[in-house]
C-alpha cells in the first residue's frame, strides 16, 4: 500500500472515531475531544491533498488557519463546560438551556 492510501485510510478512521464521539455521549469534554480529534482528520486530509498536489506551502497556510480556528473553537467550548459544570455539577449537554447571559 502506498504512503497517501494510508493517510486516507488514517484520516477517514480518525472521522470515524470523532462523529462516533460527537454521537454517542452527552459529556461536554468527550464531544470536545471528538471535535479535536475530526478537526486533526481535516487537517491530515488538506496536508495529503497538498502532497499529491505539489503545493505543500499551501497546504500548510491552510493548517495553520484551520490550527487558529480548531483551538479558538475549543477554547469557547471549554468555557461553556466550565459553566455547565459551575451552574449544574455535571457536563451533561442536556443542561445547556438552561444557562443564560
Amino acid at each position: 500500500m502506498s504512503m497517501p492510501t494510508v493517510v486516507l485510510i488514517a484520516g477517514l478512521v480518525m472521522i470515524l472515531a470523532g462523529c462516533v464521539g460527537l454521537i454517542r455521549t452527552h459529556h461536554m469534554l468527550k464531544i470536545i475531544i471528538g471535535l479535536e480529534v475530526a478537526m486533526k482528520a481535516v487537517t491530515v486530509f488538506i496536508i495529503l491533498g497538498g502532497f499529491l498536489n505539489g503545493r505543500m506551502a499551501l497546504a500548510q497556510a491552510f493548517v495553520v488557519t484551520v490550527i487558529v480556528v480548531e483551538v479558538v473553537t475549543a477554547v469557547v467550548l471549554s468555557g461553556i463546560a466550565i459553566s455547565l459544570y459551575r451552574k449544574h455539577g455535571s457536563m451533561d449537554i442536556r443542561n445547556l438551556r438552561s444557562l443564560k447571559g
